[in-house]
């Protein structure tokens, strides 16, 4: 494959404490990258910068690494705009709403899902989203989760399984049988198709020895472990978190000192999901505080259909910044490395020898741009894995 030198670039975000400044973004001023194949093969002074086959000049702009969006439900059929409505009214909101979603998913075709799926992944590269997790749990049989599955994987190594999302409608009165069919022939269908499983820790979803069932039955096929943790209110969740070493705890909006400890102490990354407060008028996570105690924190959308129906990473970025006390730089890092944490990655989110290609080209001069100006379009285009993936028009 060709090789290209990136060059022009007037602030270039690496995510490398060794580059640049040493702060966590490593941004360093007069750089160059050099992309061969899906990889970066070089960076440094653009005026130390080894030949390539072809160069490209981005005029100096700011270039960041691919946004990580480790928290994603797409697959999914039908919206919830009559739901939101009626929060915006006054309405509070509950996780009943997603057996909404569960009917209009069964009823929906493979093509139907993957469509939606398929728009929702393209949206979100044109905001500069390279990487993306996509969970299941709006199929909640064993034949509908397993074909959610199956179609996230069109998109995205990264699938994780959420047959324990809620307790569907003809469980209501046996919720612990439903608890052995995802712990059985469910996670039997499903395993073969996905990377991670997930819980929904919460009141009117898993308790915590529910939720420690699923997971530990999860791990042991072989699956890493997250878990929807202490959005609604305080919970069980995030201890449930640290005690199964899961890879992120999501959401994290009411969380004990304890909580925060026990996460710090398990390495387990707490992922923010500001868009689901903006959405449901929430009280924010803290993220300063999870910060400051020494939590590794990662940024992500949530993107579904009932609680925050976005795939803007730049929105994300924003609000942890002017909702949640975060500085740009934290959101970006947050936003991209935090992003690979979640994941256990660490060939993207971060733009160094050796990492996966995937950057974004900001019509601004700084990653600051991106808390500066919110709602505005600043992705001017997008590389993944060593390719063109989209140019802004003009």
């Amino acid at each position: 494959m060709t090789s290209r030198l990136i060059t022009g670039i007037g602030e270039l975000v690496t995510n490398d404490p060794a580059a640049g400044d040493g702060g966590p973004l490593g941004p360093v001023r007069g750089a160059a990258l050099v992309l061969d194949g899906e990889r970066v093969a070089w960076v440094g002074p653009a005026g130390s910068a080894p030949p390539a086959d072809a160069r490209v000049d981005v005029e100096g702009r700011c270039v960041i690494p691919g946004f990580v969006d480790s928290h994603a439900h797409l697959v999914f059929a039908g919206d919830r705009v009559e739901e939101f409505s009626a929060r915006m009214a006054g309405r509070p909101y509950a996780a009943g709403g997603i057996r909404t979603t569960v009917a209009a998913t069964r009823a929906a075709g493979d093509a139907d899902l993957a469509a939606t799926a398929g728009r929702l992944v393209a949206e979100a590269l044109r905001q500069g989203t390279t990487t993306m997790e996509i969970k299941s749990g709006y199929g909640l049989t064993v034949d509908d989760e397993a074909r959610s599955l199956a179609v996230a994987a069109r998109f995205t190594p990264e699938t994780t399984f959420l047959g324990a999302h809620v307790v569907p409608a003809e469980f209501a009165d046996d919720p612990g049988g439903y608890v052995d069919l995802v712990t059985g022939p469910m996670l039997e269908a499903c395993a073969p198709h996905a990377r991670w499983v997930d819980v929904f820790c919460e009141a009117g979803a898993f308790e915590a020895d529910a939720a420690r069932a699923v997971l530990r039955a999860g791990q042991a096929r072989g699956l890493g472990a997250r878990v929807h943790a202490n959005q609604l209110g305080p919970g069980p969740g995030a201890q449930v978190a640290a005690e199964v070493g899961a890879a992120s705890a999501d959401h994290c909006t009411h969380l004990s000192a304890d909580d925060v400890t026990a996460l710090r102490d398990a390495g387990v990354v707490a992922t923010l999901l500001p868009l689901v407060e903006f959405s449901t008028r929430s009280p924010y996570p803290d993220a300063r505080g999870l910060l400051d105690a020494g939590l590794t924190v990662a940024l992500a959308c949530d993107c579904n259909p009932g609680s925050a129906f976005s795939t803007s990473m730049p929105l994300v970025v924003a609000l942890a910044v002017r909702e949640m006390r975060m500085t740009p730089a934290e959101a970006v890092w947050s936003a991209t490395a935090g992003g690979a944490a979640a994941l256990r990655r660490d060939d993207v989110g971060t733009l160094r020898a050796g990492s996966r290609a995937d950057l974004v080209v900001l019509d601004a001069p700084t990653h600051a741009f991106l808390a500066y100006r919110p709602g505005v379009p600043l992705t001017f285009a997008v590389w993944r894995a060593g390719r063109p993936a989209y140019a802004a028009a003009g």
